[in-house]
């Protein structure tokens, strides 16, 4: 008898795409909810993010795609650029979900060392899967390093989760 996992994966909204974005290639977020539910048998994802309404199509489409949007206020600083801090929303829900048992083990994805306190939690209860790094280990925090949990970097995954563009008929002269 095959025993399905039941796990939960928590997303830092804006850490995952500044990571992807930084090494050049969009993220098929689609496929990405399908390789987490493959790979690590989520059956829940949540996605902490900040609540703009101009981006209420990608909002959408995520939820479409089988994401749980967790929206934080966004307040904007001196620059003009939003801000929507997400971190203390994304520990709370993880804990309280370990607490009420809700999952059998969590992913996290995010590289931000501020999640070091939450992985060594759930880690010392045994509800840590793993850790999933929008950026290369040399911009993964050493927070996040040092609890010796493991860690893979999404950027590995690039053939896999990136957005595949067509390429024009005959562009590579085969038709």
């Amino acid at each position: 008898m095959i025993i399905k996992e039941k796990n939960f994966a928590y997303i830092d909204g804006a850490n995952l795409y500044r990571g992807i974005a930084g090494f050049g290639w969009e993220l098929d977020y689609a496929r990405f909810r399908i390789w987490l539910s493959e790979k690590y048998g989520v059956k829940h994802a949540y996605i902490f993010i900040g609540l703009i309404p101009r981006y209420k199509e990608l909002y959408k489409y995520l939820q479409e795609c089988g994401f749980t949007l967790i929206f934080k206020e966004v307040i904007y600083g001196g620059d003009g650029k939003p801000k929507g801090n997400c971190d203390a929303d994304l520990v709370l829900q993880a804990v309280s979900d370990a607490y009420e048992n809700k999952f059998n083990k969590a992913v996290i994805v995010s590289s931000d060392g501020d999640y070091s306190s939450l992985v060594k939690f759930l880690k010392e209860r045994s509800k840590l899967k793993t850790v999933l790094s929008p950026h290369n280990k040399d911009f993964c925090s050493i927070l996040l390093k040092r609890t010796n949990v493991p860690i893979a970097y999404l950027n590995d995954q690039k053939s896999i989760l990136r957005i595949q563009k067509e390429k024009a008929p005959d562009a590579d002269r085969t038709a």
